[in-house]
Protein backbone atom coordinates (compact mmCIF):
# COMPACT_ATOMS: atom_id res chain seq x y z
CA UNK A 1 0.00 0.00 0.00
CA UNK A 2 1.01 3.53 -0.58
CA UNK A 3 1.78 6.08 2.51
CA UNK A 4 -1.60 7.60 2.14
CA UNK A 5 -3.29 4.62 2.32
CA UNK A 6 -2.17 3.46 5.59
CA UNK A 7 -2.24 3.73 8.89
CA UNK A 8 -5.94 4.98 9.60
CA UNK A 9 -6.98 3.65 12.47
CA UNK A 10 -10.48 2.64 13.64
CA UNK A 11 -13.32 4.76 15.51
CA UNK A 12 -15.93 4.42 18.31
CA UNK A 13 -19.49 3.98 17.16
CA UNK A 14 -21.99 4.82 18.93
CA UNK A 15 -26.15 4.18 18.37
CA UNK A 16 -27.09 6.70 20.67
CA UNK A 17 -31.15 5.61 21.77
CA UNK A 18 -31.53 4.42 18.14
CA UNK A 19 -35.42 3.13 17.56
CA UNK A 20 -36.30 1.56 13.90
CA UNK A 21 -39.23 -0.51 13.04
CA UNK A 22 -40.49 -2.60 9.92
CA UNK A 23 -43.84 -3.11 9.59
CA UNK A 24 -44.97 -4.41 13.68
CA UNK A 25 -41.86 -5.17 14.44
CA UNK A 26 -39.93 -2.82 17.05
CA UNK A 27 -35.85 -2.13 17.38
CA UNK A 28 -34.32 -0.56 20.18
CA UNK A 29 -30.02 -0.07 20.30
CA UNK A 30 -28.13 1.86 22.52
CA UNK A 31 -25.24 0.73 22.84
CA UNK A 32 -21.18 1.60 21.78
CA UNK A 33 -18.65 -0.16 20.09
CA UNK A 34 -14.71 0.29 20.77
CA UNK A 35 -12.47 1.84 18.80
CA UNK A 36 -9.40 -0.09 16.91
CA UNK A 37 -11.40 -3.88 18.49
CA UNK A 38 -13.59 -6.56 16.59
CA UNK A 39 -17.20 -6.81 18.23
CA UNK A 40 -19.22 -9.84 17.61
CA UNK A 41 -22.74 -9.22 17.59
CA UNK A 42 -24.69 -12.35 17.72
CA UNK A 43 -28.52 -13.16 18.44
CA UNK A 44 -31.02 -15.47 17.85
CA UNK A 45 -32.62 -15.11 13.85
CA UNK A 46 -34.51 -11.95 13.57
CA UNK A 47 -32.87 -10.44 16.84
CA UNK A 48 -31.65 -7.39 14.92
CA UNK A 49 -28.17 -8.12 13.78
CA UNK A 50 -28.16 -7.29 10.22
CA UNK A 51 -30.55 -3.85 10.88
CA UNK A 52 -28.30 -3.03 13.19
CA UNK A 53 -25.75 -3.15 10.71
CA UNK A 54 -27.15 -1.04 7.97
CA UNK A 55 -27.97 1.26 10.34
CA UNK A 56 -24.35 2.10 11.45
CA UNK A 57 -23.88 1.86 7.19
CA UNK A 58 -26.66 4.37 6.43
CA UNK A 59 -29.27 1.45 4.39
CA UNK A 60 -31.51 2.05 7.07
CA UNK A 61 -32.52 5.32 8.69
CA UNK A 62 -33.41 5.32 12.02
CA UNK A 63 -36.48 6.36 13.22
CA UNK A 64 -35.73 8.16 16.42
CA UNK A 65 -32.06 8.66 18.39
CA UNK A 66 -28.39 8.91 16.44
CA UNK A 67 -25.82 7.10 15.19
CA UNK A 68 -22.66 8.58 15.83
CA UNK A 69 -19.14 7.20 13.95
CA UNK A 70 -15.55 8.81 15.20
CA UNK A 71 -18.11 11.37 17.25
CA UNK A 72 -19.68 12.80 14.19
CA UNK A 73 -23.43 12.40 13.80
CA UNK A 74 -24.17 10.84 10.95
CA UNK A 75 -27.31 9.36 11.44
CA UNK A 76 -28.81 11.41 8.02
CA UNK A 77 -25.34 11.06 5.88
CA UNK A 78 -25.99 8.73 2.51
CA UNK A 79 -23.52 5.52 2.86
CA UNK A 80 -21.05 6.84 0.63
CA UNK A 81 -20.33 9.43 2.86
CA UNK A 82 -19.84 7.27 5.79
CA UNK A 83 -16.54 5.81 6.82
CA UNK A 84 -17.59 2.78 6.51
CA UNK A 85 -16.84 -0.79 4.48
CA UNK A 86 -19.13 -3.45 4.48
CA UNK A 87 -18.70 -7.38 3.41
CA UNK A 88 -22.15 -8.79 3.47
CA UNK A 89 -22.76 -12.61 3.23
CA UNK A 90 -23.19 -12.54 -0.87
CA UNK A 91 -19.56 -10.40 -2.20
CA UNK A 92 -21.66 -8.11 -4.15
CA UNK A 93 -19.33 -8.66 -7.14
CA UNK A 94 -20.06 -7.69 -10.49
CA UNK A 95 -20.20 -10.41 -12.64
CA UNK A 96 -18.89 -8.85 -15.58
CA UNK A 97 -16.00 -7.29 -14.08
CA UNK A 98 -12.60 -8.95 -13.23
CA UNK A 99 -10.79 -9.19 -10.02
CA UNK A 100 -8.83 -6.50 -10.38
CA UNK A 101 -12.01 -4.18 -11.15
CA UNK A 102 -13.79 -5.35 -8.50
CA UNK A 103 -11.24 -4.33 -6.32
CA UNK A 104 -10.60 -1.19 -8.01
CA UNK A 105 -14.62 -0.52 -7.30
CA UNK A 106 -13.48 0.11 -3.74
CA UNK A 107 -10.89 3.59 -4.93
CA UNK A 108 -12.98 4.67 -8.06
CA UNK A 109 -16.61 3.49 -8.83
CA UNK A 110 -16.01 5.02 -12.53
CA UNK A 111 -12.46 3.02 -12.72
CA UNK A 112 -9.99 5.90 -13.24
CA UNK A 113 -7.34 5.16 -11.73
CA UNK A 114 -4.07 6.31 -10.96
CA UNK A 115 -0.52 4.46 -11.12
CA UNK A 116 -0.70 4.71 -7.57
CA UNK A 117 -4.13 3.23 -7.33
CA UNK A 118 -3.12 0.30 -9.48
CA UNK A 119 -0.24 -0.44 -7.01
CA UNK A 120 -2.70 -0.29 -4.15
CA UNK A 121 -5.00 -2.71 -5.50
CA UNK A 122 -2.07 -5.31 -6.52
CA UNK A 123 -0.84 -4.91 -3.26
CA UNK A 124 -4.50 -5.48 -1.37
CA UNK A 125 -4.75 -8.97 -3.73
CA UNK A 126 -1.46 -9.74 -2.94
CA UNK A 127 -2.06 -9.40 0.94
CA UNK A 128 -5.50 -12.04 0.32
CA UNK A 129 -3.43 -13.98 -1.35
CA UNK A 130 -5.19 -13.26 -5.20
CA UNK A 131 -1.93 -12.80 -7.00
CA UNK A 132 -2.09 -13.90 -10.46
CA UNK A 133 -5.75 -13.90 -10.43
CA UNK A 134 -6.48 -10.08 -11.53
CA UNK A 135 -8.19 -11.49 -14.83
CA UNK A 136 -10.40 -13.61 -13.75
CA UNK A 137 -14.32 -13.17 -13.21
CA UNK A 138 -15.81 -13.84 -10.73
CA UNK A 139 -17.89 -16.80 -12.32
CA UNK A 140 -14.12 -18.83 -12.27
CA UNK A 141 -13.58 -18.13 -8.68
CA UNK A 142 -14.23 -20.58 -5.56
CA UNK A 143 -16.71 -18.85 -2.59
CA UNK A 144 -13.86 -18.70 -0.65
CA UNK A 145 -11.98 -16.68 -3.10
CA UNK A 146 -14.73 -14.34 -4.29
CA UNK A 147 -15.03 -12.91 -0.92
CA UNK A 148 -11.07 -12.41 -0.68
CA UNK A 149 -11.88 -10.62 -3.69
CA UNK A 150 -15.08 -8.78 -0.93
CA UNK A 151 -12.04 -8.43 1.43
CA UNK A 152 -9.29 -6.85 -0.85
CA UNK A 153 -12.19 -3.70 -1.81
CA UNK A 154 -12.17 -3.32 1.53
CA UNK A 155 -8.27 -3.31 1.66
CA UNK A 156 -8.23 -0.20 -1.10
CA UNK A 157 -11.50 1.81 0.37
CA UNK A 158 -8.98 2.21 3.42
CA UNK A 159 -12.18 2.95 5.89
CA UNK A 160 -12.06 2.94 9.77
CA UNK A 161 -14.86 1.04 10.20
CA UNK A 162 -15.77 -2.52 8.75
CA UNK A 163 -18.52 -4.40 8.75
CA UNK A 164 -19.01 -8.14 8.13
CA UNK A 165 -22.31 -9.53 7.79
CA UNK A 166 -21.67 -13.51 8.11
CA UNK A 167 -19.65 -12.76 5.07
CA UNK A 168 -17.88 -16.61 5.37
CA UNK A 169 -21.35 -18.24 6.79
CA UNK A 170 -21.19 -20.23 3.51
CA UNK A 171 -18.12 -21.55 3.49
CA UNK A 172 -16.56 -25.19 5.31
CA UNK A 173 -15.07 -25.02 8.68
CA UNK A 174 -11.13 -25.16 7.95
CA UNK A 175 -11.71 -22.12 5.00
CA UNK A 176 -13.78 -20.35 7.27
CA UNK A 177 -10.77 -20.31 9.85
CA UNK A 178 -8.94 -19.11 7.34
CA UNK A 179 -10.77 -16.19 6.06
CA UNK A 180 -11.31 -14.99 9.63
CA UNK A 181 -7.80 -15.25 9.96
CA UNK A 182 -7.08 -13.51 7.36
CA UNK A 183 -9.65 -10.85 8.74
CA UNK A 184 -7.56 -10.86 12.27
CA UNK A 185 -4.19 -10.54 10.78
CA UNK A 186 -5.26 -7.27 8.58
CA UNK A 187 -7.37 -6.03 11.81
CA UNK A 188 -3.59 -6.21 13.20
CA UNK A 189 -2.12 -4.23 10.54
CA UNK A 190 -4.94 -1.26 9.75
CA UNK A 191 -6.55 -1.09 13.57
CA UNK A 192 -9.76 -0.68 12.30
CA UNK A 193 -12.94 -1.19 14.38
CA UNK A 194 -14.72 -4.00 13.47
CA UNK A 195 -18.30 -4.97 13.85
CA UNK A 196 -18.59 -8.69 12.98
CA UNK A 197 -22.20 -10.51 12.95
CA UNK A 198 -22.31 -14.39 13.25
CA UNK A 199 -24.17 -17.34 14.40
CA UNK A 200 -21.16 -19.15 15.17
CA UNK A 201 -19.75 -19.09 18.76
CA UNK A 202 -16.48 -20.37 17.49
CA UNK A 203 -15.77 -17.64 15.16
CA UNK A 204 -16.97 -14.91 17.82
CA UNK A 205 -14.35 -16.48 20.12
CA UNK A 206 -11.47 -16.72 17.59
CA UNK A 207 -11.14 -13.63 16.64
CA UNK A 208 -13.82 -11.05 18.60
CA UNK A 209 -12.25 -9.36 21.67
CA UNK A 210 -15.80 -7.73 22.62
CA UNK A 211 -19.36 -9.59 22.17
CA UNK A 212 -22.76 -7.81 21.69
CA UNK A 213 -25.76 -9.79 22.35
CA UNK A 214 -29.05 -8.96 20.72
CA UNK A 215 -32.48 -10.53 21.69
CA UNK A 216 -36.09 -9.23 20.99
CA UNK A 217 -34.89 -6.22 18.98
CA UNK A 218 -32.82 -5.01 21.48
CA UNK A 219 -29.25 -4.78 23.12
CA UNK A 220 -29.77 -7.84 25.84
CA UNK A 221 -25.57 -7.79 27.31
CA UNK A 222 -22.04 -7.13 26.09
CA UNK A 223 -18.73 -7.44 27.47
CA UNK A 224 -15.48 -9.10 26.18
CA UNK A 225 -15.90 -12.61 24.39
CA UNK A 226 -13.93 -14.05 27.33
CA UNK A 227 -16.50 -13.22 30.06
CA UNK A 228 -18.99 -14.21 27.84
CA UNK A 229 -17.58 -17.87 26.94
CA UNK A 230 -16.59 -18.24 30.63
CA UNK A 231 -19.89 -18.32 31.48
CA UNK A 232 -20.74 -14.42 32.47
CA UNK A 233 -22.95 -13.38 29.68
CA UNK A 234 -26.76 -13.50 29.85
CA UNK A 235 -28.56 -16.33 30.75
CA UNK A 236 -30.43 -16.16 26.95
CA UNK A 237 -26.95 -16.28 25.86
CA UNK A 238 -26.15 -19.65 27.21
CA UNK A 239 -29.38 -21.09 25.83
CA UNK A 240 -28.92 -19.74 22.38
CA UNK A 241 -24.90 -21.12 22.16
CA UNK A 242 -26.35 -24.45 24.31
CA UNK A 243 -25.51 -25.78 27.42
CA UNK A 244 -21.30 -26.16 28.07
CA UNK A 245 -20.94 -24.90 24.62
CA UNK A 246 -19.10 -21.37 25.52
CA UNK A 247 -16.40 -23.27 27.62
CA UNK A 248 -16.24 -26.42 24.60
CA UNK A 249 -15.70 -23.44 22.20
CA UNK A 250 -12.69 -21.82 24.43
CA UNK A 251 -10.94 -24.59 24.61
CA UNK A 252 -11.29 -25.57 21.31
CA UNK A 253 -9.64 -22.18 20.32
CA UNK A 254 -7.35 -22.49 23.09
CA UNK A 255 -5.83 -25.72 21.25
CA UNK A 256 -5.53 -24.05 17.95
CA UNK A 257 -3.90 -21.30 19.30
CA UNK A 258 -0.87 -23.58 21.03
Amino acid sequence: MSDGAMGRRGVPVRLDKVSFSYGEVQLAFDVQFAAAEITAIMGPSGSGKSTLLNLVAGFETPGSGHVLIGGADVSAAPPAARPVSMVFQENNLFAHLCVEQNVGLGRSPSLRLTEADRADIAGALARTGLAGKEKRLPRELSGGERQRVALARVLVRDRPVLLLDEPFASLGPALRDDMLDLVAAVHAERGMTVLFVTHQPEDARRIGRNVVFLDNGTVAASGTADDFFAGAGPEAFRRYIGAGAGNAVSRDIARKRT
